[in-house]
């Protein structure tokens, strides 16, 4: 066991005789001890010495206990400041104990005149001993926690718990927005005061909401800098709880978050100038698709009309003639007529005519009829009365077609579905298309096919353009449903 090295400041002699008695026939541990007469030469003995305790008696021929303290405590070395003092008081002095402790006295006894307080002394030094320890602990973690903190690059901060926005402590890094933690401290309302005024109100109150109700705090905000500049921070926090459960404080960090932001803003903006491209690419498609459609209508399907009159006309003349038609001529007009179908089959994939005359709703009653009749599915369409009488401008009523027509496609290529069903209503101020199917059902590990996967793509995005939202999920009892939702706002109708 280490020696323990005691500094007694007593003027009695016989007290400190008394007291080195009981030290020296104590078990509770070894005691090394050195006696001051006076308090000049005691605090001289503390600053030399540096021992592990000090008997402290109040009245000294030079100094009150309560002037020892306070040079003690104004020393400008920090270990003699650190030693720990035990207040020797007389019987009435109660409240000059309760000062001496209140000016860094560690505890006191109450010389009384049979010399029984000597008994106390040995068990309050090595009570002292133990506290000095816990303290110099708690000291070295708390110097390795403010080491760790300090090194990191976010700002770290610690709050009281409850509602109050006082801070306990800042790292330094709140330099990086130009201002010392005695800066940061010293004026609560700074912080507030460093937010930008759109977003003030409401991250106050969700960091108050927080810290009131001991909260996990997870935020992104901007805070203006000492000098203007903006930065981007993540505010995380939480609280700190003792073994009871009860909250001590809330510690955050504030994380610079500018440069991720930043970069999140420059791909934003590259994807929103990408879907802009796509929307216009589409736009030039369709239009495409309709200029093709009606040059092919015009010249293509008007020459194959004129062959097939032609051939007509020929035959009416032979037969006029009394001669029998070439069988070829009829073969011709049979040919002729499978083109006349296959034009205006074409023309209707690139661009349903039925679209521009009698609209979206009519339109999807015909595509559904066809691709019953094609692909040998039984394709239901439900279009709401409420849904049908909404008036759809040319470029959404294109895009919806599309999607329906990407959906229906999907199914017959992938599907191996017996019915199909396209369902059309108003939903809370959403017009609501769903596409359904029996078949299979979309694979629960590996993803759908590629050409699949890239018109759900192309699904998407054409409902992006429509300000919509889809969705593809699996059909309870098998299958797939592809749900779109598109606001009927009058700020989407353009």
């Amino acid at each position: 066991m280490n020696t323990i090295l005691v500094l007694i400041v007593e003027d009695d002699v016989v007290d400190r005789m008394a007291c080195r008695r009981r030290l020296g026939d104590t078990s509770a541990g070894p005691f090394r001890l050195i006696e001051a007469e006076d308090g000049e030469h005691g605090l001289h003995l503390a600053r030399e010495c540096r021992p592990d305790c000090i008997l402290l008696d109040y009245r000294l021929p030079d100094l009150t206990g309560l002037d020892f303290l306070a040079r003690l405590g104004a020393d400008p070395e920090a270990a003699v400041r650190a030693i720990p003092v035990l207040m020797l008081t007389g019987a009435d002095s109660a409240a000059v104990a309760m000062e001496a402790m209140r000016r860094g006295a560690r505890d006191y006894l109450v010389k009384d005149a049979e010399g029984r307080y000597l008994e106390l002394v040995p068990a309050a030094i090595e009570r002292l001993q133990r506290e000095q320890r816990l303290l110099k602990e708690k000291r070295r973690a708390e110097a390795r926690f403010r080491t760790l903190v300090e090194q990191t690059q976010a700002i770290s901060y610690i709050v009281a718990p409850g509602g109050t926005d006082r801070l306990h402590y800042v790292s330094p890094q709140i330099g990086m927005l130009g201002y010392t933690p005695e800066e940061w401290l010293g004026d609560p309302g700074l912080y507030a005061d460093r937010m930008l005024p759109q977003e003030k109100e409401g991250v106050l109150a969700d960091v108050r909401r927080c810290r009131e109700g001991g909260l996990p705090l997870r935020l992104e905000y901007r805070l203006r800098t000492r000098t203007g500049d903006v930065l981007w921070f993540r505010d995380q926090a939480d609280v700190v709880h003792d073994e009871s459960g009860r909250p001590l404080f809330m510690q955050g960090t504030l994380i610079d978050i500018t440069a991720s932001k930043l970069t999140e803003l420059e791909l934003t903006q590259a994807r929103d100038e990408l879907r802009r491209l796509a929307a216009y690419q589409e736009k030039i498609r369709e239009d495409e698709r309709q200029r093709i459609a009606r040059e092919v209508h015009d010249e293509l399907g008007g020459l194959l009309t004129g062959i097939k009159a032609y051939v007509s006309v020929i035959g009416e003349r032979a037969a006029q003639a009394g001669r029998d038609p070439d069988p070829l001529l009829a073969e011709t007009a049979g040919l002729a007529q499978e083109a006349i179908d296959t034009v205006r089959r074409v023309i209707a994939d690139l661009r349903p005519s039925v679209l521009d005359q009698l609209g979206i709703w009519t339109a999807l009653e015909w595509y559904t009829a066809q691709v019953a009749r094609r692909a040998g599915l039984a394709c239901h369409c439900d279009i709401d009365p409420g849904a049908a009488a909404l008036a759809l401008d040319p470029d959404r009523s294109i895009m919806l077609f599309r999607i329906v027509q990407e959906a229906l496609t999907n199914i017959q290529r992938h599907a191996r579905a017996r019915e199909a069903w396209l369902r059309v209503g108003l939903v809370d101020g959403w017009l609501s298309v769903a596409i359904e199917d029996d078949g299979h059902g979309m694979p629960e590990t590996a993803g759908p096919a590629p050409d699949a996967c890239w018109g759900i793509v192309g699904m998407r995005e054409r409902s992006r353009s429509l300000g919509g939202e889809l969705t593809i999920t699996r059909r309870a009892g098998g299958g797939t449903v592809a749900a779109l939702r598109v606001p009927i706002e009058a700020r989407h109708a353009a």
